[in-house]
């Protein structure tokens, strides 16, 4: 089964190379990412994991904690990202008559 972790308190110098070897103690890993700003390339501090795995929690439970790069992350199991409505071009506007 597939799962996908949220990894946060991340270090700004921890990698996605890093996230994943940390966590491929645990489960195999099919990918890694740890989040950067979009304007600064930095990292936003968090990223995510998704594994194959039949005990998620059991691995929610080992890595919550450890310490990458001299923090102790935090992991919980990743939220559906809510789906956008598409369509339409944004709103406002519109013609306005002079006088």
């Amino acid at each position: 089964m597939q799962a996908r972790l949220f990894i946060g308190n991340l270090s700004w110098n921890t990698t996605d190379t890093d996230l994943s070897e940390v966590v491929s103690a645990h489960a195999e890993v099919l990918d890694a990412k740890v989040i950067s700003d979009r304007d600064t390339g930095r990292s936003r501090g968090f990223g995510f994991v998704t594994i194959e795995t039949d005990r998620v929690q059991d691995v929610i439970r080992a890595l919550d904690g450890q310490d990458i790069d001299g923090r102790a992350i935090r992991v919980n199991e990743a939220e559906e990202k809510p789906q956008r409505e598409r369509g339409g071009f944004g709103g406002g506007g519109g013609r306005r008559e002079r006088y």
